[in-house]
C-alpha cells in the first residue's frame, strides 16, 4: 500500500471587529452580573450575555487543518483549539489547477464566476504562501499549504500543479 499522509495547521487571523465584539461582550456580561447583585433581572441578562461571549470567543479563535491522505484533501475548522468541524473534502482528481494566488497560470480563470471559499490565514504575507485551486468547475478554493503538501499533490497530479 502506497499512501501519502500530510497534515498542516494554519491559524486564521482574527478580524478587528471580532476582537472588539469579544471584548464588548465580556465587559457587558461582567457589568450585568455585577448589576444583578442588586437587581435580579439584570443577573439573567448577564448570564445570557456570558453565553453570547462564550460563543463569540469560540468563533473568533479559528484555525484550519489540512489533511492530505491518498488523493484526498480534507479541510477541518478548529474552533478555539477545542472543537473540530469538517468543512470540506476535495478529491484531487476533480481539481482543475493549483497555483499560487498571484500566478500567471490563473489568468485563464479570472473571468469565471465560481463560488470562492477561503481556508487560509486571511492575510497577505511576503512572499505570499497562499494557493488557489479550482475544484469541479464550481468552486475557487484558497488554501495555505506547506511545501510537503504541494509535493504530495504534485506526485498525484503533476500537470495541474504550478509553483511559480
Amino acid at each position: 500500500m502506497n499512501e501519502t499522509y500530510v497534515e498542516w495547521l494554519v491559524k486564521r487571523k482574527t478580524p478587528t471587529y471580532m476582537k472588539l465584539l469579544r471584548i464588548l461582550s465580556i465587559m457587558l456580561a461582567v457589568c450585568f452580573v455585577l448589576l444583578g447583585l442588586i437587581f435580579v433581572p439584570a443577573m439573567i441578562i448577564g448570564i445570557i450575555l456570558g453565553v453570547v461571549a462564550y460563543f463569540v470567543y469560540q468563533n473568533s479563535d479559528l484555525e484550519y487543518e489540512y489533511l492530505y491522505v491518498d488523493k484526498e484533501l480534507t479541510v477541518d475548522k478548529v474552533l478555539a483549539k477545542s472543537r473540530r468541524k469538517r468543512v470540506a473534502v476535495f478529491d484531487i482528481g476533480k481539481m482543475e489547477i493549483l497555483a499560487p494566488v498571484k500566478s500567471w497560470h490563473l489568468d485563464n480563470y479570472k473571468n469565471r464566476t465560481d463560488k470562492t471559499v477561503d481556508y487560509s490565514s486571511g492575510e497577505e504575507k511576503q512572499p505570499d504562501p497562499r494557493y488557489v485551486f479550482y475544484y469541479d468547475g464550481r468552486q475557487k478554493v484558497i488554501i495555505e499549504p506547506n511545501e510537503e503538501m504541494i509535493k504530495a499533490i504534485t506526485m498525484v497530479a503533476p500537470r495541474k500543479v504550478f509553483k511559480d
